[in-house]
């Protein structure tokens, strides 16, 4: 069975075959970013609106772009700014939205678990932008499509997810969706920034880069998250490098033709050097950014299908 839900609120509740359906689809639309006429018409006379309660400069920008190309009418919200300084609370949003009568509705927000409630209480559909430390799942559908287009599958292989894991929405989406894909996934992180139970997910843990980072074919690097830490998850900066940023020697012991990724955007000298970053050969950082804006084609695209039918079916 295929990608039919009504929302995108994560990946755990996607099939493996939903998954690839969409990435399927994304491939399609990464042909179509390219040419020099990008427009569709899919999306036309539907209006998608971007309500974003963090701050975003590359997710916002990727949705804006993927509903414009598609033909939607397409707004902004800028909600840090809003009616919720003033005390509203996220039913009353949900109301006011819905008296907009918008299809498409993309939320970013600070706390997690806010999108599911919100996607409760709309008429439309909700794609998650980012909802706390809980899930990503455009950013782990966009990094699997990066990740299946330059190694030609997305199955049996060895990733390592390194860095800030414990308050990763990004991280735990991906181990979540290269788990159900059967990939093994290593993670590398200090003590302080490692969640608690993660061996349950069916990852290898390690503390140290060179073990970790061994004959791996897929190295994923996190941003610190800063704005989520609340006291000294790491002595310093420096310190954080040494051990824990990706450098050329730390790179020897993964694969001679292991890519690097990065979900952007990165902290050079702290994360990963800036000449790995830049490497053509292995970073494929510009990669994923290209990706994000196909697969959340792919998902809106998917979504308004789907929608259609539901409200056909409604119909009849």
């Amino acid at each position: 069975m295929g990608f039919t839900d009504k929302h995108l609120l994560g990946i755990e509740p996607l099939s493996p075959a939903a998954i690839s359906e969409i990435l399927d689809l994304a491939d399609s639309y990464v042909d179509l970013n390219r040419r020099s006429n990008k427009h569709s018409d899919v999306l036309a006379s539907l209006t998608q609106i971007n309500m974003f309660f963090e701050n975003s400069t590359r997710t916002q920008a990727s949705f804006e772009l993927a509903g414009k190309r598609l033909g939607a009418d397409v707004m902004n919200m800028a909600m840090q700014a809003s009616s919720i300084k003033k005390g509203e609370t996220l039913i009353d949003t949900a109301l006011t939205l819905n008296a907009m009568h918008p299809d498409l509705l993309v939320v970013r927000h600070p706390q997690s678990g806010a999108v599911d409630l919100l996607a409760q209480k709309v008429n439309c559909s909700v794609l998650n932008a980012g909802d706390g430390r809980h899930e990503h799942p455009t950013q782990a559908l966009l990094d699997a499509l990066t990740i299946r287009r330059a190694k030609g599958r997305l199955h049996r292989l060895s990733i390592a997810i390194c860095g800030d894991i414990a308050h990763s929405r990004v991280a735990r989406s991906n181990i979540i969706l290269l788990g159900k894909m059967e990939n093994r996934i290593r993670l590398i992180a200090p003590p302080t920034l490692m969640p608690s139970g993660i061996a349950e997910f069916g990852c290898e843990v390690y503390e140290d880069m060179h073990q970790g980072l061994q004959d791996v074919d897929v190295v994923m690097m996190l941003r610190l998250q800063r704005e989520r830490m609340d006291g000294g998850f790491i002595p310093s900066e420096r310190e954080y490098y040494h051990r824990y940023g990706l450098d050329a020697q730390k790179l020897k012991a993964a694969k001679d033709d292991a890519i690097v990724m990065h979900p952007g955007p990165m902290n050079r000298g702290v994360e990963i050097d800036g000449d790995i970053a830049d490497d053509i050969n292995r970073s494929v950082i510009q990669d994923q950014v290209e990706m994000g804006v196909a697969v959340r084609m792919a998902a809106m695209d998917l979504l308004a299908r789907n929608r259609k039918m539901q409200m056909s079916e409604g119909a009849a």
